[in-house]
């Protein structure tokens, strides 16, 4: 090979080699621990709807920087969108809830913010209702939740997990004593 064709070569590669983009790494808030329930069997809790603040609805993960700084991270995903993996992670949460009655569970995010090194925050209202009773009021709640996160994305999901866990304990402390009062998050 000549001289000139050589260097062509090597500086194709180095090309090649610069424009070599990090994998994207999927996450879920779905636990691994493998809840034997499935959707069917989350009967007494019914998703009526989850919805979520516009600045975190989408597929990578957004994380805080600073007091006003948000950032999204191109390499790090959701498995779903943000209100999906929302609503699997809180019906495989509820699928053995002890409800005293079948009732409908509608979820505003208020603020879900994601800070490496620091805390996992989510912050909910939510009501519950019983189903098929017409204007009978449901209850409605507030709930903030925050866990300590390690400095990873992996650190920060976990602990988002750890949030939806507590989460899925108050909305399931509040359908099984009759919808009378909002539980106090621990």
């Amino acid at each position: 090979m000549t001289l000139p064709l050589k260097i062509t070569w090597v500086t194709a590669l180095l090309l090649l080699a610069a424009c070599r983009s990090e994998p994207i790494a999927f996450h879920t808030l779905t636990p691994a621990h493998g809840n034997n329930a499935t959707r069917a069997e989350a009967g007494a809790i019914r998703i009526e709807s989850i919805s979520v603040p516009p600045q975190v609805d989408r597929a990578q993960i957004v994380i805080r920087e600073g007091d006003s700084g948000l950032a999204i991270l191109e390499t790090q995903w959701w498995a779903a969108s943000l209100a999906d993996e929302l609503r699997s992670a809180l019906v495989d949460q509820l699928a053995n809830s002890d409800a005293r009655q079948a009732v409908s569970l509608r979820v505003e995010v208020q603020r879900f913010d994601s800070v490496p090194g620091q805390y996992a925050l989510l912050d909910a209202r939510w009501r519950l209702r019983p189903v098929g009773e017409g204007d009978r009021p449901g209850l409605t709640c507030r709930s903030t939740l925050q866990s300590p996160a390690g400095p990873s994305i992996d650190d920060v999901v976990v602990a988002h997990q750890n949030n939806l866990k507590r989460f899925a304990a108050l909305i399931n402390s509040a359908a099984g004593s009759s919808l009378t009062q909002c539980p106090s998050a621990q």
